[in-house]
């Protein structure tokens, strides 16, 4: 496995395929992405803590839709519609935004933003957490081993070489 790849393959995601929606990606390209988008999402948090700037936040936003399209590209790999994915970002917005919020709040009121956001907080938390668990159950099953409605399957994923499996 070379970490190289790995990240190559993030950064190709992210900039090529920022919110795309078409076609479908394998089980190893997604899974390999993930892994790269929550070692970047650890070191923001690890940033956030050390600035105390929203870092993790707003790191959550940003990737909000790279990780839909990987997410509707990988739903359609196994023959569901990616449009599933919507609750997902819906869900995910609300809840990146009102952790936002909640921080911003933070410091302009201290605890007292906690007795109003927090319940409120607690709740969209939930719901964001059962709606991940949902697609999580979804993108681990196996891909459709032929082509099916939304295209020929993707080519292999190979995280020991640095050449990306798709343009």
């Amino acid at each position: 496995m070379d970490p190289q790849a790995i990240f190559d393959n993030y950064r190709r995601v992210v900039t090529q395929h920022y919110f795309d929606m078409a076609g479908r990606v394998g089980r190893p390209e997604f899974w390999y992405f993930m892994l790269a988008n929550f070692a970047c999402y650890i070191i923001a948090a690890i940033l956030q803590r050390i600035t105390f700037l929203p870092l993790a936040g707003l790191y959550g936003l940003a990737m909000l839709l790279p990780v839909a399209g990987m997410g509707a590209r990988r739903l359609q790999d196994t023959g569901k519609d990616g449009k599933l994915v919507w609750i997902f970002v819906f869900a995910g917005f609300i809840y990146w935004v009102l952790a936002l919020m909640t921080m911003l709040s933070f410091f302009a009121v201290g605890l007292l933003s906690f007795l109003f956001f927090g319940p409120l907080m607690g709740l969209i938390t939930l719901v964001f957490l059962l709606v991940f668990l949902a697609m999580i159950y979804f993108w681990c099953q196996p891909g459709d081993p032929n082509a099916n409605a939304y295209g020929p399957p993707p080519p292999v994923f190979d995280a020991s070489r640095r050449v990306s499996p798709a343009p």
